[in-house]
């Protein structure tokens, strides 16, 4: 049986917890959100207040050259690039996650129709983040092909030599199970057909190596577990075989002056930039751009202390934790666990079933009620069939605790115990679950 003080133990031996500084983190709570939207670092005001009232206010158009406003993309890109196992000029941070999808999935269709026209086919998994189905529904419009939705187990049953695209959250954002990328990436290069990651729910929580899994192109975002605040910019990675060909001049479908060759020329006609800077389009968000590179300092500092390594290693000792201490602790109370015990198979969350029928709404008001008591989860409704209402719990080692593991398992059984979640007020649904 484990106890508070064997949780206080792990955190004096844990060497990321010199981390847990960097952030601001509002009083009285425990914050298993960080899948959804990471806390804010500490230098992130300062930061702000620089580029508005400095860099902005009086350094005005100087500062594209003068505060490196204009080279942002790149830069961060590069930052982001360690993270991710990928070379430092092949990464770009700019736009949105699903814009992003929507350029290297164009481009990645393109790609594969020139080769072979009669591969009309993207195959996704069933339980993919709504808005990358959307982009593909879209593209699928545009170039006459079909989006095929599968189980996570009959991926590789679906790689016929249709397929032109298989695109995959490499963690899937409902209940933490994790791909194999390089085994997926190569099964779908043997059958022909590009391969495209989302990296939104894996880029700083668990190791990536795009170049060892010969991956073809990912998008990733920026406010999750990079810590950029909300609707931060997010990233975009191409494979040098595609970004650095000069056959395909429109290969990504949104050519904009950005991602023009000399884009000061002013050319009427468009040339496309080498290598990543194509992936560009139009102007970036400076300020937004700024408070991610916040962000992406604490990575940093984690590198003496064991960087993506001991971070990885964190993650699964805080989930191993969290679903122990669960079993233990909550057990009679009808929660299920909905993400993988293996650690190959793992995020960096940890998703909770609870038996109940959809009238009580169960399952939301459980995470409303812990809410208001400080331990911030969040929920994802099921579709009343084979997907089930689901409590997320996010683990970002750089700021959570093991001991904030205990204390927040201690009040999700005391909701659970005490029935306090069948309070009318936690059955109202907001906006954002």
């Amino acid at each position: 049986m484990m106890t508070l003080t064997h949780c206080r133990r792990l955190d004096d031996a844990d060497l990321l917890r010199p981390l847990r500084a960097h952030f601001h983190i509002p009083p009285d709570t425990i914050y298993l959100d960080g899948n959804s939207l990471g806390l804010m670092p500490l230098t992130a005001p300062a930061r702000a207040a620089q580029v508005v009232q400095q860099e902005w206010a009086n350094g005005l158009t100087r500062s594209w050259n003068a505060a490196g406003w204009f080279d942002l993309p790149q830069r961060l890109g590069a930052r982001i690039a360690a993270l991710i196992g990928a070379n430092a000029d092949e990464v770009v941070a700019a736009d949105t996650t699903s814009v992003n999808l929507f350029k290297v999935l164009s481009a990645a269709i393109r790609i594969a129709q020139h080769a072979s026209p009669q591969r009309r086919v993207i195959v996704s998994e069933r339980s993919n983040f709504p808005t990358d189905l959307y982009i593909a529904q879209g593209l699928c419009q545009t170039h006459g092909c079909t989006l095929e939705l599968v189980e996570a187990d009959g991926v590789l049953q679906a790689l016929r030599p249709d397929v032109a695209v298989l695109m995959l959250t490499h963690v899937n954002y409902r209940t933490g199970a994790m791909h194999d990328m390089a085994a997926l990436s190569a099964a779908a290069h043997a059958a022909g057909a590009l391969v495209v990651w989302d990296l939104a729910h894996s880029a700083g929580a668990v190791p990536v190596d795009l170049h060892g899994a010969d991956a073809d192109f990912a998008v990733g975002c920026g406010y999750k577990y990079l810590n950029g605040g909300p609707g931060a910019p997010a990233f975009l990675w191409a494979h040098p075989r595609h970004s650095a060909r000069t056959d395909l001049p429109f290969m990504q479908a949104l050519s904009g002056w950005w991602g023009h060759a000399a884009p000061f020329a002013f050319d009427m006609g468009y040339r496309p930039a080498p290598g990543i800077n194509q992936f560009l389009c139009g102007t970036q968000p400076i300020v937004s751009l700024t408070l991610l590179e916040c962000g992406l300092d604490v990575f940093d500092a984690a590198q003496p202390l064991g960087g993506m390594t001991a971070i990885r290693h964190k993650s699964l000792a805080l989930t191993d934790l969290f679903i122990a201490l669960v079993e233990e602790r909550c057990a009679g109370f009808g929660l299920g666990l909905a993400t993988p015990r293996t650690h190959a198979e793992r995020g960096s969350q940890v998703s909770l079933t609870l038996d109940s029928d959809a009238e009580n709404s169960a399952g939301y008001a459980v995470v409303q009620a812990l809410i208001a008591r400080g331990v911030i989860g969040d929920f994802r409704a099921g579709d009343g069939k084979a997907q089930p209402d689901l409590l997320r719990f996010g683990f970002t080692p750089l700021y959570i605790g093991f001991e904030d593991i205990w204390h927040a398992v201690e009040q999700l059984r005391d909701v659970l115990h005490t029935g306090a979640w069948r309070a009318p007020q936690w059955r109202q649904k907001n906006a954002v679950t």
